[in-house]
């Protein structure tokens, strides 16, 4: 599979590794951008799978609740200039509005007013995540929102039975800088889980530590990384000697929703 030097930047981009290196790893793997990542990791030129957050794009991220129903729409554009305009902003809120109400279906029937914005704003503008939470009765809807530039880039919300409207707060804040992808530890696939397992092992014997070492070191990585991608093994952000579940208590958390720029 052949590849560009749009590639190599990308790939550069998203794995902070050096331009030379980014080259060998997809000639080593025939173009292929994920497992040139994988062989970057593996070889200790990129620090963590998570500098793909890096690969940010423009935009704004709206909020909206509507009683114990809360929405979350991403609208995409080229530049910040443009996702810094107030009718930027205002079709974006309006697109939370009607998800709220409607479903994340009804983003559909905004088309006519994104095409026309596409026109007015002369930019390629687009939809990127759509989140809708309706709490049940009794539950409380957390809900927060980061906001810079004057727009809002990052959004959470968080479903919580047995708890305060003050703790769902506290773990939709969590949420918003802790970026977990998982709930808990048992909603890994275990595709991802085998993947992962596997690139570490490879770390680890790049590393040279001694062979009948290597499965408890690998054994004890998978364990951190549990603590990056599943929210109940995440330390707390406020306090990270204790664990989202421990800081529960005995709430529980059933859903939850994160849309970022990019």
């Amino acid at each position: 599979m052949a590849f560009t030097a749009q590639d190599v930047k990308a790939l550069r981009e998203s794995s902070g590794a050096g331009m030379m290196d980014c080259k060998k790893a997809l000639q080593e793997n025939d173009g292929d951008m994920e497992a040139a990542k994988t062989w970057l990791r593996e070889k200790g030129l990129a620090a963590s799978a998570k500098r793909e957050d890096r690969d940010a794009t423009q935009g704004v991220v709206a909020l909206h609740l509507d009683g114990n129903v809360g929405a979350i729409v991403e609208l995409k554009s080229e530049t910040d200039f443009v996702a810094g305009s107030d009718q930027f902003k205002a079709e974006a809120q309006a697109l939370a509005e009607v998800v709220a109400a409607n479903g994340v279906d009804a983003v559909a029937e905004r088309a006519t007013q994104l095409e026309e914005l596409k026109v007015t704003l002369k930019e390629n503008i687009g939809l990127g995540g759509v989140q809708r939470i309706a709490a049940a009765e009794g539950n409380e809807l957390g809900h927060y929102q980061h906001n810079q530039g004057g727009r809002g880039v990052n959004a959470v919300l968080v479903e919580i039975a047995g708890g305060s409207p003050e703790l769902a707060h506290d773990i939709a804040v969590h949420i918003a800088f802790a970026r977990p992808t998982y709930l808990s530890r048992d909603d890994v696939p275990a595709d991802v889980l085998d993947a992962e397992r596997a690139t570490l092992r490879t770390i680890t014997i790049n590393e040279g530590k001694p062979e009948q070492a290597v499965d408890k070191i690998v054994e004890g990585r998978i364990q951190g990384f549990f603590k990056d991608v599943a929210l109940l093994d995440q330390p707390y952000a406020k306090d990270d000697k204790q664990s989202v579940s421990q800081f529960l208590g005995g709430a529980s958390i059933l859903h939850f929703a994160q849309v970022e720029i990019g």
